[in-house]
C-alpha cells in the first residue's frame, strides 16, 4: 500500500528507484513526468531473475506460435514458499497477461487447476521454501510442451537489482527488462 508513496517521494527528491513491487498499477505518465522533472529513473520488473526475463520471451513468442493451432490449451502452475502472500505470484500475472496478448482464444484468467476457454488456469502452491516454479503447459489431444524456470536460490533476484540499478545510472524515464535486454 505503501509502494506509490514511497517511490514517488525518491523520485520528487532526485533519487532513482529500481521497483520489483507486485500487486499495484503505476501511473506511467505521473511517474515518467516526475521523473523528466527531477532528471531520475525509474525501472520496474515483476521479477529480476534474468533467467526468467528470458523465460518470459519464450513464453511470449510460443504464445504467438500457438495461435495458429486451435487445438492447444494452456494452464499455469506457480509454487513458492509458504511465507509468499499473494496468489497467483506478480511474475505467474505477467506470463498470463502476456499469453493473452499474443494469444486470440484467451482473454482472462482465474486461479484454477485448469483452463476453461476463455480464462487460463492458474494453479498457485505455497509449500516449504520453495524459492519460486513457474511452469506453462501447452496441451491438445495428441501431444504436450511445458516450459519452466526454477530459481534455486534468491541470489538471481539480487543480481539481476543490481544489474537493472546499473544500467539505470544517470538515466530519465522509464525502464523495464525488456530495455535493459534491448529484447
Amino acid at each position: 500500500q505503501s509502494a506509490e508513496k514511497n517511490i514517488l517521494a525518491c523520485l520528487k527528491n532526485g533519487i532513482s528507484v529500481v521497483s520489483g513491487t507486485t500487486g499495484w498499477k503505476f501511473n506511467e505518465e505521473k511517474i515518467e513526468k516526475i521523473c523528466k522533472q527531477n532528471n531520475v529513473g525509474f525501472f520496474y520488473s515483476s521479477n529480476y531473475s534474468l533467467g526468467m526475463n528470458v523465460f518470459v520471451q519464450i513464453n511470449k513468442k510460443l504464445a504467438e506460435l500457438l495461435n495458429h493451432f486451435e487445438n492447444y490449451s494452456v494452464r499455469i502452475e506457480e509454487s513458492h514458499h509458504i511465507q509468499k502472500l499473494d496468489k497467483p505470484s506478480g511474475t505467474a500475472i505477467t506470463l498470463v497477461k502476456d499469453i493473452i496478448e499474443n494469444h486470440d482464444k484467451f482473454s482472462e484468467w482465474e486461479l484454477s487447476d485448469r483452463t476453461k476457454i476463455p480464462k487460463i488456469g492458474i494453479k498457485s502452491i505455497r509449500e516449504g521454501e520453495i524459492v519460486g516454479e513457474h511452469k506453462i503447459i501447452w496441451e491438445s489431444e495428441i501431444d504436450k510442451i511445458i516450459i519452466e524456470h526454477e530459481a534455486k536460490t534468491r541470489d538471481g533476484f539480487a543480481l539481476g537489482a543490481v544489474i537493472a540499478s546499473e544500467f539505470l545510472n544517470k538515466k530519465t524515464g522509464i525502464y523495464k527488462m525488456s530495455d535493459l535486454f534491448n529484447f
